[in-house]
């Protein structure tokens, strides 16, 4: 295989549009993205004189107009040959690029035959090429993770792109005199014209759903970030805004004429061509391992393609027997010949960990079951790997989670066949997580009229507004609390859950896979996630996805029989990186009503504190269950204080 670099990394990117705004200091900014890319790094500054490259910041960009920063992590050609940023030949373009361009090889292969020659073995230099060859036409041909900035020198233009499902990050923000973009929000609060200010919308919709990472709008009201599968130019030369357009969106046609064997079978040649893209790397790859459906088909998919790979596979193990997978992961450990690593992370690790995990987080996160991958992470930095596959999407493309069965089961009472309505639910209530009122409650997310919904929540103890946030102040600066998405019409409720959640719950996971592996330097790849094996999945029919007897990625499980061990591909209940939260907060109890007590949350005006501390005191008692709420607002906590956010 010819040697090609990766650049896993860091950007930040700067536009000056009327007069010099001076940028914040370039060496600091670098270092600070340094998790990012420990390897090397690099610059370009261009203005009315021409462009410059260089590695060494030197600080002789008065008159830029834009300025390039590069962090790199070498996997593969650790020569000059991959350096960042990048220029064609003629000089006409320049980019800087996160991520990875998987099928690099086959496109360099075909911008040979258009007479394109390559002076090194980048993947980088092959995207710059496809750029200058077809333009934004050249996005639908990636498959990669990506975010990068191409500036056109001829057109005087500023090109930015995200991957389709948002795995690499891309923030900006855009002042009358300037226009600035990075890898990570807090290198954009280091431009000091960014402020600040909270997103209410944006901070309730965290505090009372745990999201905060979809669509274009984030947690600080001036910043935004580029949505998955968008992009947008920003033009030197004129005063308009710049405006997102989206490049691609997965396929709604339901095919019919497959059957199941039929579909299963393509399903397991598209996927095992993903990882065997996924796997390009010279150095030793890794993968962590749940012992659930989705990650074991990766590790074991690893195997089957690479019989003699030194492979390392990295699992949380929970202290706690209903979430605890040991059996699991050593089941597939053994069959895939990989060496073993696991963490069991103590409650004294996440009290010592969590300040360091939330400045890595850049933003709050849901719940502690972050702090155990990135332990994971953490534990693959220092076995030596720099490459990880894992199982993140598949959930949410192949209906992995409970309430799949629920939207379900909510298309057969919208399309009116009760017959088999009736067989599904005697087959489904007996899944774990849908017995009971579960399978019920959950359709009638789907089902009931807007109107309905808040009574129902209500009855079953989920108030839209809890009673530990301040409902005055969210009103007051504009926020009508509101479900998420709060209407299903197609007669096709799970096919559209699972496009909804792409845009509303994958986000969240893909920034905490992508800052828990950045904190350590690591590559994180996620071979469920690309554009043809998304489209193949959402073109079949629903019960191939929730099956009629309540089985969930009933395809998938299908198309991996032969490869991954049958008591795996067997298993009913879910667990995934669950973390027992109740066990976990009250070991460090005293630490918390701490962080309660402190002079930022009593200035937090969106958090009650005293109820918060009052839910506290009775979870911790046994009178009341555990809930999210207690982890949310230590998270929001650190986050006022260590980025100073203001809430005025």
């Amino acid at each position: 295989m010819q040697a090609a670099s990766f650049p896993m990394c860091g950007i930040v990117g700067f536009i000056s549009k009327k007069g010099w705004v001076h940028p914040p200091c370039v060496p600091a900014i670098l270092d600070q993205l340094r998790h990012r890319g420990p390897d090397d790094q690099g610059y370009l500054v261009y203005s009315e004189r021409g462009a410059k490259l260089g590695r060494e910041w030197t600080d002789q960009a008065a008159d830029a107009e834009v300025i390039f920063l590069h962090r790199r992590l070498s996997i593969l050609d650790l020569s000059d040959g991959g350096r960042q940023p990048m220029a064609t030949r003629d000089g006409r373009y320049f980019i800087t690029l996160n991520g990875e361009i998987y099928n690099y090889v086959e496109l360099r292969e075909e911008l040979e035959r258009l007479g394109y020659r390559f002076q090194s073995g980048s993947d980088t230099e092959v995207l710059l090429a496809a750029y200058a060859a077809w333009g934004v036409e050249a996005l639908r041909r990636l498959v990669g993770m990506f975010a990068f900035a191409i500036l056109d020198v001829v057109r005087r233009v500023v090109f930015l792109a995200r991957d389709p499902f948002g795995i690499k990050p891309l923030y900006y923000a855009a002042t009358d005199h300037s226009f600035a973009f990075a890898s990570e929000l807090k290198t954009l609060l280091e431009f000091g014209n960014v402020s600040r200010q909270v997103n209410a919308n944006r901070l309730f919709s965290y505090l009372r759903h745990g999201l905060c990472d979809y669509g274009s709008e984030t947690l600080l009201a001036d910043v935004l970030q580029l949505p998955a599968a968008h992009y947008l130019e920003i033009e030197l030369d004129s005063d308009r805004g710049p405006r997102p357009l989206c490049y691609w969106e997965p396929a709604l046609e339901v095919r019919d004429d497959l059957s199941f064997e039929q579909a299963a079978e393509q399903l397991r040649a598209l996927f095992l061509n993903s990882v065997a893209l996924h796997l390009r790397s010279d150095v030793p790859v890794g993968s962590a391992l749940s012992g659930g459906i989705d990650s074991s088909s990766v590790v074991m998919a690893m195997r089957y393609l690479e019989p003699d790979v030194e492979l390392h596979t990295f699992s949380y193990i929970a202290d706690e027997d209903a979430l605890n997978e040991e059996k699991w992961v050593d089941l597939v450990a053994r069959a895939a010949h990989s060496h073993v690593h696991k963490v069991r992370p103590s409650p004294a690790e996440l009290m010592a960990d969590f300040a360091q995990l939330s400045y890595m987080q850049d933003m709050p996160s849901g719940s502690t079951s972050l702090h155990a991958q990135y332990c994971v992470f953490r534990a693959a930095q220092k076995a030596g790997i720099k490459v990880m596959l894992d199982g993140q999407g598949a959930d949410e493309i192949l209906g992995g989670y409970s309430y799949f069965r629920g939207a379900r089961l909510a298309s057969l009472v919208r399309q009116r066949r009760w017959r088999q309505a009736g067989n599904f639910i005697s087959h489904a209530w007996r899944w774990p997580g849908a017995g009971g009122f579960l399978l019920f409650e959950d359709a009638s997310h789907y089902l009931l009229p807007r109107f309905a919904q808040g009574p129902l929540r209500k009855l079953v103890g989920k108030d839209l507004v809890p009673s530990w946030l301040n409902e005055d102040w969210f009103h007051q600066h504009g926020v009508r609390p509101h479900l998420l998405w709060d209407s299903y019409h197609s007669p096709h409720v799970l096919q559209e859950k699972l496009q909804r959640e792409l845009l509303e719950h994958l986000p969240n996971l893909l920034r905490y896979e992508d800052r828990n592996s950045m904190a350590f330097s690591i590559e994180s790849r996620v071979p469920f996630l690309t554009p043809e094996l998304v489209n193949f999945v959402f073109s079949l029919p629903e019960e191939y996805i929730v099956a009629p007897d309540g089985t969930s990625k009933a395809v998938f499980r299908r198309a991996m029989r032969g490869i991954v061990p049958d008591p795996i591909l067997d298993r009913k209940d879910k667990i995934g990186f669950a973390t027992p939260e109740r066990k976990l907060l009250s070991a460090v109890s005293r630490w918390i009503q701490e962080r309660f007590d402190t002079e930022v949350a009593a200035e937090i005006p969106a958090i009650r504190m005293d109820v918060i501390s009052r839910e506290w005191q009775q979870i911790e008692q046994g009178r009341k269950p555990i809930s999210y709420s207690v982890w949310r607002c230590l998270n929001v906590i650190e986050w006022t204080e260590r980025f100073q956010i203001q809430y005025s």
